[in-house]
């Protein structure tokens, strides 16, 4: 199967001839998906390699893009980590090092055989806003809250040899996974001392890892179990997926942006139920997006439910990569092996796809998605109507000059890899804000405006442009090189505002370029977050409110009483076209990264532990031994029976209701168990940064203050009541009790359960809190992938069915039987037993999609299986 060719200007390298395997299992590469064309190089080598069954390569191209129930095994050519996912990765790896050792195997058993990539990014939190000195005061705050974290991570660095950290302040992973660490086509030297060529794959422990499908480069979220797993060399099983056609005709309009496009995509394709799919952009309208566009587009797969967004190889792929300063033989090796191995963009009516979705581009009109869910766009003229439908408006009585009232933007953040991975938005951004300074206008007293970029490439081309200097006035210097704000690290709003939400309790909001607004996520005093293009994040700081119509008020007035409306401020295509152009430069990408893997002065300074295994303090409250190897719960030889509901929830719950990472409470139940070991008020932290820590971590599992549980008679935050008696308490409360009696739990939920990220720790605080089985309407991907993986049992109603449609109240016990020989999508007996002795039965779906997720389940999770494969 491995031939020796010539490719382009590379060296003679192996490589799987794509066209001859297809025509082998008798098909036609010029039919598939390009994505799928990808897969099958991977399949190949893993055959090649004896990883994989021939056979799988036959599966592949029969399946012709639409889905199959066969299973494929996939390997990526490397991994990818953040620090709140990636820490719980390195702590499950030491874990199992340990484990081996005292099985008498070498610690060195346990390494990953694929590179990975560890880049610190979100434990960046914004405490200092709108002075140009808040960068370096947010970073040593940040070194000295995660000092701990930080030398763990030192240490995995020296024991793991193909682990790299990144240290913090160098940008947002999948920023730096576009501009730096992706290859598109990568090498391997093979033991003989040949080249083997591949085309870059990439699986990251963050749900928006597609992002790097605007490159050409396969790439998808997974949990951090499922991630550790890869990383010791087990394959990702995954059914054949259907590969959808998202057809782009037209261009953009004047005015309107790439994020509104993506934006609009998200709320549309949710409607089209792409959940699981793999999406592939074609069309004439594709060549008009460059591949920052294209990023935008990719980043959001996660909130439209796709597991991937890919955008084929073409010349726009080869001219990002240049721009970005790959070097010219690097370049030259892309185009000659993508066109030699029919992995280059072609016009092509011959691709057939599982089904196809025509978007016309010039039908996207400016707007913003809010105020609770990425998928609720709102036409920018109907912001003001879209808050009011949360919350009338009312002026507070109480209501002091200065300070605002219900709808007030209280945070504006330029944030996130999603846009600020844009150049041509962020361009805008500073644009609209060199019209407001020229103007007379200032962002409004009770506006906490940020600049947290994804790359140090950022600032370096706005200044460039002469563009960094107005935003810096206005307020949006730079806080982070992070994540920041888009996934909740926001720091305390101006005190102003923090008076006018705690003394008359306004309803406040955020505004922010980022992917993500789940209720409560953004900040915790913040009743709404809409997501918004860079340039309109400027604008709403400018105006303070979302209660004005853009469209035809005036954002604000200008020092001589002039009205400055959106459209005085707003550049032309051309400006922005001029202001790109003049911050072209290769160099500022090559300068940006060159001493990113060295790190500072902190980050060197930082202890730096040696050897192969981890000393672990037993008093630390940071970094604990993980309990899932040999505290695993165990998946019942027969049925769950007897189990009581612990939540009964609605649609939409995302695993920021499950498991948040902001701050923890004084009064909660993980604040609470902090307290009592010592740890003072001021040190109590978030949730993200004590991953390392499972006592805090199930305690606040299910915790989130926007989280309504239905049988605490919806009461925000984690309430439940404890049954048969009913009795009032915290969810961790009833958990505990429920265990020390035997009683199994479930959760009941709606639709889309466990939307958003790939947080394994709300499926691992799930499962330790005792959760055997999840009833739902629908899962997201990778959370019903995590859950599985931790040996919860998740189960789908029939379709048109629902919680609400049995009558189910949560005071129910639930039996599920025909547990003994379950298989990938099986149907199995629910019986409900009401407080009346009714029982009632009805018939629900094993969201289990393989053999090997079965496997998992019996062995109580995927890292006691992986423990067990140990030899």
């Amino acid at each position: 199967m491995n031939t020796r060719r010539r490719a382009g200007s590379a060296d003679e390298a192996v490589r799987h001839p794509l066209a001859e395997l297809a025509a082998e299992a008798g098909g036609d590469l010029g039919t598939m998906p390009y994505s799928m064309r990808v897969l099958l190089e991977n399949v190949a080598h893993l055959a090649a390699t004896g990883r994989a069954a021939p056979a799988s390569v036959a599966s592949l191209v029969r399946s012709g893009g639409r889905s199959s129930q066969a299973e494929l095994p996939f390997h990526p050519s490397r991994v990818v980590l953040q620090d709140f996912s990636g820490v719980p990765v390195v702590l499950d790896l030491l874990a199992l090092r340990s484990a081996a050792v005292r099985k008498g195997l070498p610690a060195s058993r346990v390494e990953p055989v694929i590179p990975a990539h560890l880049v610190v990014d979100h434990a960046a939190r914004v405490d200092v806003a709108g002075v140009r000195g808040a960068l370096e005061a947010n970073l040593d705050g940040e070194y000295q809250r995660n000092a701990e974290r930080y030398a763990l991570l030192r240490w995995a660095e020296q024991a793991f040899a193909n682990l790299t950290v990144i240290p913090p302040g160098n940008g947002i992973i999948h920023q730096i996974n576009l501009e730096r660490l992706a290859r598109v086509v990568s090498t391997q030297r093979e033991p003989d001392g040949r080249e083997r060529v591949r085309p870059d794959t990439v699986l990251g422990t963050d749900s928006h890892t597609p992002m790097v499908g605007a490159l050409g480069v396969l790439a998808w979220g997974v949990g951090g179990i499922e991630a550790t797993s890869v990383l010791l060399g087990e394959p990702v099983l995954v059914p054949l997926p259907r590969v959808v056609e998202v057809r782009m005709t037209g261009r953009l309009r004047p005015g309107v942006t790439v994020t509104d496009l993506a934006l609009t995509l998200t709320q549309q394709l949710r409607g089209h139920d792409v959940v699981g799919a793999f999406l592939e952009f074609t069309g004439d309208g594709v060549g008009g997006l460059g591949v920052p566009d294209r990023a935008t587009i990719a980043n959001m797969a996660p909130e439209y439910g796709a597991t991937t967004a890919f955008f084929p190889v073409d010349d726009e792929t080869l001219r990002f990569l240049r721009a970005t300063g790959r070097t010219p033989h690097h370049v030259s090796l892309v185009e000659a092996y993508c066109k030699d191995q029919g992995l280059f963009a072609e016009q092509s009516t011959t691709v057939r796809y599982a089904r196809t979705l025509t978007v016309d581009l010039s039908s996207i009109e400016p707007c913003l998605a809010g105020p609770r869910t990425p998928h609720d766009r709102v036409p920018l003229a109907r912001v003001p109507a879209s808050f009011r439908a949360l919350r009338p408006v009312t002026a507070s009585a109480a209501a002091a000059p200065g300070v605002p009232d219900d709808g007030a933007v209280l945070l504006a953040a330029l944030t996130s890899c999603t846009n600020t991975s844009n150049p041509a938005a962020m361009a805008t951004a500073g644009l609209v804000a060199r019209r407001a300074v020229e103007s007379g206008l200032r962002v409004k007293p009770w506006v906490k405006a940020s600049l947290a970029p994804g790359s140090r490439a950022v600032p370096a081309y706005l200044d460039r442009a002469g563009l960094l200097a107005p935003l810096e006035d206005l307020g949006f210097a730079v806080v982070a090189y992070g994540c920041a704000s888009c996934h909740g690290m926001s720091g305390p709003l101006l005190p102003a505002a923090a008076q006018a939400v705690a003394g008359s309790g306004i309803a406040g909001v955020a505004v922010l370029s980022g992917n993500r607004n789940f209720d409560g996520r953004v900040h915790p005093d913040v009743r709404a977050a809409y997501l918004a293009s860079p340039g309109l994040v400027v604008a709403y700081a400018l105006a303070g409110t979302v209660t004005r119509d853009l469209t035809t008020e005036p954002v604000a007035l200008a020092p001589d009483g002039r009205a400055v409306h959106l459209r005085d401020l707003w550049p032309s295509p051309r400006e922005v076209e001029d202001a790109v152009a003049a911050a072209n430069d290769p160099g500022l990408f090559t300068a940006a990264y060159a001493g990113m893997l060295a790190g500072d002065d902190r980050w060197r300074s930082l202890p730096s532990p040696a050897g192969e295994l981890y000393e672990w303090d037993a008093g630390s409250t940071y970094v604990l031994p993980p309990p899932f190897l040999d505290q695993s719960p165990r998946f019942p030889a027969g049925d769950i029976t007897g189990a009581r509901v612990l939540a009964l929830l609605d649609d939409d719950v995302s695993t920021d209701h499950i498991s948040p990472v902001g701050a923890i409470p004084i009064g909660s139940d993980a604040g609470q168990y902090l307290l009592d070991s010592g740890v003072s008020v001021r040190d109590l932290d978030s949730y993200g940064t004590r991953r390392g820590n499972h006592h805090v971590m199930v305690r606040g599992t299910f915790s989130s203050p926007r989280l309504r549980n239905a049988l605490a008679g919806g009461r925000p935050g984690p309430s439940t009541v404890l049954l048969p008696e009913g009795r009032p308490c915290s969810i961790h409360a009833a958990a505990v009790e429920y265990a020390q009696a035997g009683v199994p739990l479930a959760v009941v939920a709606g639709k889309r359960y466990g939307l958003g990220s790939a947080r394994d720790w709300a499926a691992k605080g799930t499962a330790l809190l005792g959760v055997r089985v999840v009833l739902a309407e629908g899962f997201e991907r990778i959370h019903r992938s995590n859950l599985v993986g931790t040996g919860v049992l998740p189960l789908c109603f029939p379709a048109g069915q629902s919680s609400g449609s049995h009558g189910i109240d949560g005071t129910e016990t639930i039996d599920v039987l025909d547990l003994a020989d379950l298989r990938p999508r099986k149907s199995v007996t629910v019986r409900l037993g009401g407080r009346d002795g009714s029982v009632r039965t009805l018939a629900m779906t094993a969201a289990v999609e393989t053999d090997r997720e079965v496997q998992y389940l019996r062995g109580g999770g995927l890292l006691p299986h992986v423990m067990a494969g140990l030899t």
